[in-house]
């Protein structure tokens, strides 16, 4: 199949392209031209912007649906809401549980997969635990944390045929250092988060092949002018991505904005997003626990934020205005950015010849009119 899209802007990796024709073929961007033979497929975008579909590298769940559900249905639905959300593609996120609840919610990412998702693609699945450590403990459940296992893992790896891309550890947990080398070397994005590690620590795991920190600023030890700690370290390190939840709640804007000042293309926006997204303020669960979502704010009674309720564009559209930088930098922070931490940058994150044609088409408002998962349209305003 092959067409033309036309549209009057176009949000490339550095720079935003005013007018002209991108050719989409088999599913894949081609190249500009500014003019097309009479005969040519045209979907005509006039007074609209095309920029490259979001990639949400860390979400739980939304519209009452949780990975921990363990339902293929569930990760179906996850699939079906983000596509209108501007997102084509995701990492479904598990918790720390039991092992029988891991091994469910893996059987059903990996036969959801498998009958096929209507919406947005998994690209793997992230594993945020059970290997972590209490004080920064968020909503995770402490009953289950455990020093790194690299045989549980691989029972892991082995149920999800391979498709775990992403894991979430502690590193002063003992044996962190040789699980991370190990699983780092299959391919696996190993992350710092709900940690109480100290600066050193956190260098020595980078060192180890960790590349990645969950959450920036949450569930990890703070910044401090003697022990720089976990967020020191990860402000510090270029050779590591950081994400970054823009909801204004989990982290101040200035603050965000100074993130985005050191780590640059480095930082990656995800929402963290839980099952209450996208519904009314009320009662949750997000894992084992109860969670109440008030003006939009989800939290454990005990007053711990419990994930977010962020809209992956809201993100984009929040850092762009707390930063003043051009849309298209901060738009590829939550496209491109998020598909390099994961070494697929080569085929997803922007608009470029040869890359999948996920694409997203947004108003003046940058309201999401359309979005299309490898160059067919999938949502439609």
């Amino acid at each position: 199949m092959s067409y033309y899209l036309k549209a009057e802007k176009y949000l490339l990796e550095n720079e935003e392209k005013i007018g002209g024709y991108l050719l989409v073929e088999d599913g894949r961007f081609g190249s500009f031209v500014s003019q097309v033979q009479e005969d040519a497929e045209v979907i005509d975008y006039s007074g609209y912007t095309i920029a490259p579909g979001l990639f949400d590298t860390h979400i739980h769940g939304i519209k009452g649906n949780d990975i921990m559900d363990g339902e293929v249905e569930a990760v179906q639905e996850i699939s079906n809401m983000l596509v209108s959300l501007g997102v084509t593609r995701f990492l479904p996120t598990t918790l720390t549980s039991s092992k029988d609840d891991l091994d469910r919610a893996i059987i059903a990412i990996r036969e959801a997969v498998k009958e096929g998702l209507p919406g947005a693609q998994s690209e793997g699945i992230f594993l945020e635990g059970p290997y972590f450590t209490d004080l920064h403990k968020g909503a995770q459940n402490a009953s289950y944390f455990r020093d790194p296992d690299i045989e549980e893992f691989q029972h892991w790896q082995r149920l999800a045929h391979g498709t775990i891309k992403k894991i979430a550890i502690a590193p002063e947990r003992e044996g962190s250092f040789e699980f991370i080398q190990k699983v780092s070397i299959e391919g696996v994005l190993v992350s710092i988060a709900h940690t109480d590690a100290q600066y050193e620590c956190c260098k020595e795991a980078v060192d180890a092949g960790a590349r990645n920190y969950v959450h920036l600023f949450n569930g990890m030890t703070g910044l401090h002018h003697r022990e720089p700690g976990v967020v020191g370290a990860a402000l510090m390190d270029d050779r590591a991505y950081a994400e970054l939840i823009c909801d204004s709640f989990h982290v101040h804007p200035d603050v965000s904005a100074l993130a985005l000042r050191i780590k640059g293309d480095k930082l990656q926006l995800i929402t963290d997003c839980m099952q209450a997204g996208l519904m009314p303020d009320g009662n949750y669960q997000l894992g084992e626990f109860p969670v109440v979502m008030k003006d939009g704010i989800a939290q454990l009674k005990s007053g711990s934020l419990a994930g977010s309720t962020l809209k992956l564009i809201d993100g984009v559209k929040n850092l762009q205005e707390w930063s003043s930088e051009p849309l298209y930098k901060i738009w590829h922070l939550g496209s491109l950015t998020p598909a390099a931490s994961l070494g697929m940058g080569l085929y997803f994150g922007s608009i470029s010849p040869g890359k999948i044609a996920d694409y997203v088409v947004l108003d003046e408002q940058l309201d999401i009119q359309a979005t299309a998962v490898a160059g067919e349209i999938k949502y439609i305003k």
